[in-house]
C-alpha cells in the first residue's frame, strides 16, 4: 500500500467531527427540554494532545464531557486523530491480528469517535458508541458500533435499539445486522462474570473488504443509527420515578461496566499503550459505581 490515503484519512476524520457535533447538540437539547429539577448540563470541551517519544507532535483531539446534568450524570464524546510509530508491544499486537509489515514499518494513523453516557435516572439506559478508522502503510480497516447498557431492562427499549440499527445496516446487505449483532454479543461479554455487559447492539473490528468507499459508508451508517436508536429511549425514561433500590441497582451495574473497560476493552488498552491523554481514554468510566 502506498503512503497516500490522505484524502481518505481527511474524509474519515471530518466525518467523526461532524458526528460528534450532532451528538453534542442533541444531548444538550435533551438537557434543555427536560422539565425536571437541577442545573442544565453543558459539555466542557478541551483539546487533547499527544507527543512522540522524541517530543514531536503525534496528534490529539477534542474531549467533550458533561457532568452533573439533569438527564446525564456523566457523558463523554471524544474525537481524536493520532499518528506516529507503534511501540514494540503494539506492533506485536497488530501482527498477531494479521496486520502485515509492522516490524519493517511501524507507522500508523488512527481517527475515531468514542462516546459513553451514564444517566441520572436508573431507568434511562447507559450507552456506548464508537467508530474508527485505522491505517498503516500495509493495511487499513474500520471498526466500532454501539451497544445499550440498561441497569433496569425494558424489552421494548431493547427492541427499538436493535431495530433502528438493523434498518441502517440492511441497505448494505441483509447479512450485516445479524453478523454485527453476534459480533457485539461476543465482544461485550464479561468472561469472569459469565454474563453480557448489557443487551447488545452491533460491533465490528478489523473490517476491510478492499472497497474503502463502501466500508466508509457502512461506518457512517453505524454512526447515523446512534441518535435515532438512543434518544427516544432517553426521552421515554428520563421522567420515570425511581427509588433508592433502583439507584443501588444502577451503581452495581456500573461496576460491571468499569470492570469490562479496564480489563477487556481493546480501545482502552490501545489508548493507554500509545500514550494518548489518560483522562480522555478513561472518560468512559462512570462517576460512581459500587461493588458488593
Amino acid at each position: 500500500m502506498s503512503d497516500g490515503f490522505e484524502a481518505e484519512k481527511s474524509k474519515a476524520s471530518s466525518w467523526f467531527r461532524t458526528l460528534r457535533d450532532e451528538i453534542v447538540a442533541s444531548f444538550e437539547g435533551l438537557e434543555d427540554s427536560y422539565k425536571g429539577e437541577g442545573e442544565i448540563g453543558r459539555f466542557e470541551v478541551s483539546e487533547t494532545t499527544r507527543t512522540s517519544d522524541d517530543g514531536s507532535d503525534a496528534g490529539g483531539g477534542l474531549m467533550s464531557v458533561m457532568r452533573g446534568g439533569r438527564v446525564f450524570e456523566k457523558v463523554g464524546v471524544n474525537i481524536s486523530t493520532v499518528y506516529g510509530q507503534l511501540g514494540d508491544a503494539a506492533q506485536k499486537a497488530m501482527a498477531a491480528r494479521g496486520v502485515p509489515g509492522m516490524a519493517e514499518d511501524p507507522r500508523f494513523w488512527a481517527s475515531g469517535i468514542s462516546l459513553v453516557a451514564h444517566m441520572q435516572n436508573p431507568h434511562a439506559p447507559a450507552v456506548h458508541m464508537n467508530t474508527r478508522m485505522f491505517w498503516t502503510p500495509h493495511a487499513w480497516w474500520f471498526g466500532g458500533g454501539s451497544d445499550l447498557n440498561p441497569c433496569i431492562e425494558y424489552a421494548e427499549d431493547t427492541a427499538h435499539f436493535h431495530a433502528t440499527q438493523k434498518a441502517h445496516l440492511d441497505p448494505h446487505g441483509k447479512d450485516h445486522y445479524p453478523k454485527l449483532k453476534a459480533w457485539a454479543d461476543e465482544y461485550f461479554y464479561i468472561p469472569h462474570r459469565n454474563r453480557a455487559r448489557g443487551v447488545g447492539g452491533i460491533f465490528m473490528d478489523d473490517y476491510c473488504t478492499g472497497d474503502w468507499e463502501a466500508d466508509f459508508t457502512l461506518t457512517q451508517d453505524i454512526g447515523k443509527a446512534f441518535l435515532p436508536a438512543y434518544v427516544p429511549l432517553v426521552e421515554k425514561r428520563r421522567d420515570t420515578p425511581w427509588t433508592d433500590a433502583d439507584k443501588e441497582t444502577q451503581l452495581i451495574h456500573r461496576g460491571l461496566y468499569a470492570e469490562y473497560n479496564l480489563v477487556y476493552d481493546r480501545g482502552t488498552k490501545f489508548g493507554l499503550t500509545t500514550g494518548h491523554d489518560a483522562n480522555a481514554v478513561l472518560m468512559s468510566l462512570p462517576p460512581l459505581a459500587k461493588w458488593v
